[in-house]
């Protein structure tokens, strides 16, 4: 049962720190919130400085909670959810490996996973969920770590998420060799 704790901890503390680190460089980093709110915009994510707001938010919290193994598949479901509105609004169109231009999808896949893997896997006794007598882990814990993270995200890129249309390349030279439109 101790490789059960040492494996629980070890997800709990690289997946928690990531979400941390993540959620501090939106509010502190670069650009700060009104960069992310920029950025989020830009990809169609809007309003922007709302999304930021609650990312960064979601991000320092579900982080905190996983690193202290509290309501471990509920912070899991807040790590998927987050992943997977990242892969949806601007992983998935280019494609799996993360060096590729404008970075593929395999790092917040690989986050998604590991997440409900931690759902799956519960905290461990060495937590806040043991101490308290939270042992929601197994199916159950999957289930709420999968489902809830996944139908936050849906939620939040059908109601949120308006990206523009793609410009083709033959009507992008179309309309360089036309020059601008009289308006």
């Amino acid at each position: 049962m101790n490789s059960v704790n040492i494996a629980a901890l070890v997800l709990r503390l690289a997946v928690g720190g990531t979400m941390i680190a993540h959620g501090w460089n939106h509010a502190f980093g670069g650009g700060k919130l009104p960069g992310t709110a920029r950025w989020f915009e830009s990809i169609g994510i809007r309003p922007g400085r709302l999304h930021a707001l609650f990312a960064t938010v979601t991000e320092l919290g579900a982080g905190a909670f996983l690193l202290l193994g509290l309501l471990t598949p509920l912070a899991a479901a807040a790590v998927v959810g987050t992943m997977m509105v990242a892969l949806v609004a601007n992983h998935a169109r280019n494609g799996f490996f993360i060096f590729r231009p404008g970075e593929g999808y395999e790092y917040v896949l690989m986050i998604t996973l590991v997440s409900c893997a931690l759902g799956a896997l519960g905290a461990g006794s060495w937590s806040v969920d043991h101490v308290a007598g939270f042992g929601v882990h197994g199916w159950a814990g999957l289930a709420i770590a999968a489902l809830a993270g996944a139908g936050g995200g849906a939620l939040l890129l059908a109601t949120s998420w308006r990206p523009r249309p793609a410009v083709s390349p033959a009507v992008s030279a179309s309309a360089s060799a036309t020059g601008p439109t009289p308006g």
